[in-house]
């Protein structure tokens, strides 16, 4: 380093602490990257590679930003999930003796941030942190911004995952785990880019941290409580100060909340889509009509973990239909939310010292709003216990109104430094240095035409920069009229000359020192002022808290009325009955037709599993999606898109829905496949939804069926769930004569002259079509390979040589409410006396271990006899 500058010298020195980060390095008015940073710099945010001399035989590479305006440039690097160490000078340059002493103030990673233009007001910001050691996994999370804290404990490496992943976090640290690689690629290929690994602390470090953030005295050495520690370790390390907006923690189980793993969610498209990942036409988006940054947080949240208890739905339940149903008073409180800023996001940077005086302001205008809907909630009758509970903790924050209100002026400037902050009334010597300088001004402005009527020189002007203070500027054309010995010269200019006087030199000293004290004062006044309001952090989360709850309650209520949705009916019987069931999404975006209704019965005895064929682009994905996202909408404690719903709380949910490759991890769709059904064996619980679209894809028929069929008996006879399975392999639809819990559904279609028309509504039965020629031929294949792929099938279905008969599509329709059939099959004769005698044939043969094909071959064989 001895070849290098002092000012270098000191760069890679501080450099050498954070060799992980870009080390922002503040030189005047710029930020400067050097070496290595500088040249990844340069090619991240594009912006012009240069060099400086520093000592040694060849130019050091730099390249800088201007310090007023890096936060573009922050913010671009962190979206890419890097680090990066902010240096500033810690000390006044005219006192420096020698090299300006500077030091890393604040480490910014993509978890961390606080400055309000790097963050979503509608999406939470989380830091994220996951710890394994022998059988415990841990979890904990927290956002910055907001000062929320969660943690919990879970059972499996993959429930740690999903757990994580429900947080939607920003940054992970993984603490001393032996899973390490396996949990990156888990969340590299989730699109997490920021993934830190962290050495596991001494046990009393990391008690110490626990216990001076939260106060939690009888902290036991759980698993849980070091992980605690480790994220709070990091908070301390990259932010370096203390972190007064983070004072509690949510500890929690996750039986609390339905399980929907991450590819489940991504499935259902709960928050964004799967085509464009984006917000329009997820369930987040048909449910969104809050007005609040923070109230559109949580309401994600509940999305993101719906409720498993049945009393806390009903809670939520009754304040939703309460609200819905009192439209005025809905319409009103919605009115005064639209005008109430982020409170969780503003008491985060008031508590945490980065909060300025229109921060403040936007705090005063939207606690104004508090009294005016607590007074609406307080004045309606027949409360629901939720939302009377919700009113009686609704703070008005009176006194910290009156005291910004009283402090600072009603339009304050962003900047702290200039002045215009502090109301007058406010502080006595404060006003005395503001009559100084108004006065002051005003007798400059005097001066200045005093001087003209003296001199008779109308162009003179009296101005001020900070160089060279107050000056009279004369043109050079004028200075013929000026006395002699009337101004000292103070700066000659290429058209004009500067002058000074006695008196002018005495007002400005007395001006400028009236300033200076002037905005040092305002500047200590309103830290004092925000260190008051930052002691009341608790009780502006608190407040935060009931208003976004309210926020989305109201919002649940707006969608139900203007959407037709109806309250869900929850029982302890293990029945889902639903009349006429619509998708939510689909329905919003249809323009030009309506949308075809559905039932469906789900139960614990002979209706357990739903095994659906038909053809492709008859609705069969859109039904079985459905039916979990009415689920999910009655967990999470909204009304649902249907006639009638009776409901069973579900407490897991399991999707495999489309084709999806997994590039990342080296696996096919089959493989991908494989994986999401194996979560759904292990982890389902008879009180658990599966949905499989299209099982068995991907390999051999023969495969394919085989595994199909044993994935259906495995969850009929070891699982015991309830579950919506559709399949194109029609020969499984004998499973009904074989599983006295699987009921056979198909979509129905129409065919008339060639066209095959999708009438989109489940009937009961199987059906032997599948119909891709014509949906082929939908897409715009050219006729030439539709009527060859027909000659085809055609042939296919001639040469397989005495083919079991599909049994005739059953034209009808189970009324699931009243518990009756109406059909249009003509029956046999006596179909009692021949269906005793077929079952009692069939109890003699060993069908549960026949393949499909070889267990279609015998019924036919069977039916044939009994013809």
């Amino acid at each position: 380093m001895a070849k290098y500058t002092p000012m270098i010298e000191q760069y890679l020195s501080i450099k050498a602490d954070y060799p992980d980060a870009f080390l922002f390095f503040r030189l005047g008015d710029f930020y400067e990257l050097f070496f290595e940073d500088a040249i990844q710099a340069s090619r991240e945010l594009e912006i012009t590679l240069t060099g400086r001399e520093g000592g040694g035989e060849e130019k050091i590479p730099m390249c800088g930003v201007p310090y007023h305006s890096v936060e573009g440039y922050l913010q671009a690097l962190l979206q890419k999930g890097y680090k990066i160490a902010i240096c500033e000078q810690v000390e006044d340059p005219k006192e420096a003796k020698g090299v300006v002493r500077r030091e890393v103030v604040r480490v910014l990673t993509p978890g961390t941030v606080m400055e309000g233009k790097m963050l979503t007001d509608r999406e939470s910001n989380y830091l994220a942190a996951v710890w394994m050691q022998d059988d415990s996994f841990a979890l904990a999370a927290c956002d910055i911004s907001t000062g929320h804290f969660h943690a919990t404990s879970v059972d499996s490496l993959h429930g740690l995952v999903g757990e994580a992943l429900s947080y939607q976090p920003k940054e992970i640290l993984i603490c001393d785990s032996p899973c390490e690689q396996e949990l990156r690629n888990h969340f590299y290929a989730m699109g997490i880019r920021a993934i830190q690994s962290l050495p596991s602390l001494e046990e009393e470090t990391l008690a110490r941290f626990v216990k001076s953030q939260f106060n939690v005295q009888d902290m036991n050495s759980s698993l849980l409580w070091k992980n605690v520690g480790m994220l709070l370790s990091y908070l301390h390390d990259t932010q370096k100060r203390t972190l007064g907006h983070i004072q509690k923690i949510d500890l929690y189980s996750s039986a609390e909340y339905m399980t929907i793993d991450h590819h489940s969610k991504r499935n259902l498209e709960l928050a964004e889509t799967l085509m464009d990942q984006s917000k329009k036409g997820s369930l987040l988006w048909f449910l969104d009509q809050t007005l609040t940054p923070m109230g559109a947080r949580l309401l994600r949240k509940w999305v993101d973990k719906p409720l498993a208890r049945q009393q806390n739905i009903e809670q939520r339940l009754d304040a939703v239909e309460y609200l819905s149903e009192k439209l005025m008073l809905r319409e009103e409180i919605r009115s005064y939310l639209k005008s109430i800023y982020d409170l969780e996001r503003l008491a985060g940077r008031i508590s945490y010292g980065n909060a300025n005086a229109r921060d403040l302001a936007n705090l005063k205008n939207s606690l104004a709003f508090i009294p005016l809907i607590k007074s609406l909630l307080m004045g309606a009758q027949d409360l629901p216990g939720g939302l009377e509970v919700l009113v009686s903790q609704l703070d008005e924050c009176k006194d910290l109104v009156e005291l910004i209100d009283g402090a600072i002026t009603e339009d304050p400037p962003i900047s702290l430094k200039e002045g215009g902050i502090i109301r007058e009334g406010y502080d006595e010597y404060l006003d005395r240095l503001k009559l100084v300088s108004r006065d002051g001004k005003k007798w400059i402005a005097q001066l200045e035409q005093r001087e003209r009527e003296a001199t008779g020189i109308k162009s003179l002007k009296i101005g001020y920069n900070k160089i060279f203070g107050y000056y009279i500027e004369i043109t050079k054309s004028n200075l013929v009229s000026v006395p002699e010995g009337r101004y000292e010269r103070k700066q000659t200019l290429a058209n004009a000359e500067r002058f000074v006087t006695p008196e002018l030199k005495e007002q400005e000293a007395l001006i400028l020192e009236a300033e200076e004290k002037l905005t040092e004062l305002e500047y200590q006044l309103f830290i004092d002022i925000r260190t008051q309001v930052a002691r009341e952090t608790v009780r502006l989360q608190e407040l935060a808290k009931q208003v976004s709850s309210l926020d989305v309650l109201c919002s649940f209520a707006q969608i139900a009325q203007e959407y037709r949705l109806v309250r869900p009916e929850f029982s302890a019987e293990p029945t889902i009955a639903i009349r006429e069931g619509r998708h939510p999404v689909v329905e919003r975006v249809l323009t030009n037709e309506s949308f075809i209704a559905n039932d469906t019965l789900l139960d614990d005895s002979d209706q357990r599993i739903l095994l659906i064929t038909g053809p492709n682009m008859a609705g069969k994905s859109t039904y079985m999606r459905q039916l979990a996202l009415i689920v999910i909408m009655a967990q999470v404690g909204s009304f649902v898109p249907a006639k009638e719903a009776r409901l069973a709380v579900v407490d897991r949910i399991f999707t495999r829905i489309g084709a999806a490759d997994d590039l990342v991890g080296g696996q096919s769709t089959f493989m991908v496949e494989m994986k999401d059904i194996q979560l759904m064996t292990t982890e389902a619980t008879s009180n658990s939804l599966v949905i499989i679209d299209e099982i068995g894809r991907g390999t051999s028929t023969h495969d394919g069926m085989s595994i199909a069929q044993a994935v259906i008996e495995y969850l009929h006879h070891h699982v015991g769930c309830k579950a919506l399975i559709s399949t194109h392999y029609h020969e499984l639809a004998v499973l009904e004569e074989l599983l006295p819990g699987v009921k056979n559904y198909h979509m129905a279609v129409q065919e008339k002259e060639n066209n095959v028309i999708f009438l989109r509504k489940l009937k009961r039965g199987a059906t032997d079509e599948s119909y891709g020629i014509y949906c082929a031929r939908l897409a715009g294949l050219p006729d030439d390979i539709v009527t060859r792929a027909q000659q085809l099938l055609t042939g296919y279905k001639d040469s397989v040589a005495a083919p079991p008969p599909q049994e005739p599509t059953q034209n009808f329709q189970l009324d699931l409410f009243a518990g009756q059939e109406s059909s249009d099959v003509k029956a046999s004769e006596d179909p009692k006396r021949k269906q005793d005698k077929w079952l009692k044939e069939l109890k003699e043969v060993d069908l549960i271990n026949m393949t499909p094909l070889q267990a279609l071959n015998f019924l036919h064989e069977m039916k044939q006899k009994l013809r």
